[in-house]
């Protein structure tokens, strides 16, 4: 990363960046109306091939709920089932905050994430951040997801920026460099404290962590 002060697009993953988030709690719950234990759940909800489909947009949110239901016998309704598998979200609050101190100061601001349908129904509803972004790349509506070329293609294309003009936040090292390779001025988030740190020695923050630089 080299120091840039003019950057005036920021673009934030959103899981581990900006939410945390628990496929453990789903789990649990829906595990009480299944045949499945909530380890194999988990698994069968966060790394199955299964939950690829969907935050690719190959199942639907119904169809990944009957693909769900015949695999761990969950016997409660689609409503219950989107319930619980969404409601495993907490605001990570320092990013949160970050994020409203860009805006203030006139940074154009993305968000970029591998999700699905009904998470990204229930993060609208439930946080209100959410809305005051300038965009949105979500895996689910592209077909593809990340680290794919393609899907940061989509990034550039919606926020008009490419190379080092495009600030990223990411917590996964994959993706973060398949940004790098672009030339985008790529941060890998391990906490909160070390992505203010990065953004301070950008120029984005000055040393009291209020936000520069941005679109006047």
């Amino acid at each position: 990363m080299k120091s840039n002060s003019a950057i005036k697009t920021v673009v934030f993953d959103l899981g581990k960046v900006l939410l945390d988030f628990d496929y453990g709690i789903a789990a649990r719950k829906l595990s009480r109306r299944s045949r499945m234990e909530p380890g194999p759940l988990a698994h069968l909800l966060s790394q199955s091939e299964l939950i690829y489909r969907f935050e690719t947009g190959r199942l639907s949110a119904r169809e990944f709920f009957e693909e769900v239901r015949a695999a761990a016998g969950f016997s409660g309704s689609f409503e219950e089932f989107a319930e619980c598998f969404s409601n495993i979200f907490t605001p990570i609050e320092p990013m949160v905050q970050l994020h409203e101190r860009l805006r203030r100061e006139g940074f154009r601001t993305f968000v970029f994430s591998n999700t699905n349908e009904l998470a990204a129904n229930h993060i609208r509803k439930t946080y209100p951040f959410f809305a005051d972004f300038d965009g949105y790349v979500l895996s689910f509506e592209h077909g593809v997801m990340k680290p794919d070329a393609r899907l940061y293609e989509v990034v550039e294309r919606v926020t008009g920026c490419r190379g080092a003009d495009l600030l990223y936040l990411d917590d996964r090292p994959e993706n973060v460099a398949a940004g790098a390779a672009r030339g985008w001025q790529a941060v890998l988030q391990e906490k909160p404290e070390t992505t203010l740190t990065a953004l301070r020695r950008l120029g984005v923050l000055n040393q009291n962590g209020a936000a520069v630089g941005g679109a006047t």
